[in-house]
């Protein structure tokens, strides 16, 4: 199982978060969980992390054309910024 960050912002936080239900089918086509976090100084910064057997695969999902029109209804503002766990 691997950990991968997701960092983006959005422009309204509220139509971000009211499409919660509809990301997480999206996003549970390749993880088995995943958190949601909002920055405290930021609000329109978001975190997801989550849990995922295809980093591979949700990393391309994240940046597939096809979700293009999900994220404008999302308000979600590239760039999205996906990061791996690091073994240290």
């Amino acid at each position: 199982m691997a950990t991968m960050v997701v960092r983006h912002r959005v422009g309204d936080f509220g139509v971000w978060i009211h499409g919660h239900g509809e990301r997480a089918e999206v996003i549970g086509q390749h993880s088995s969980s995943f958190k949601t976090f909002q920055d405290v100084h930021e609000p329109n910064s978001i975190v997801l992390v989550i849990e995922t057997d295809e980093p591979g695969e949700l990393a391309a999902m994240l940046d597939d054309p096809v979700f293009a029109d999900l994220k404008t209804s999302h308000t979600v503002i590239d760039p999205i910024i996906v990061s791996a766990e690091v073994d240290v």
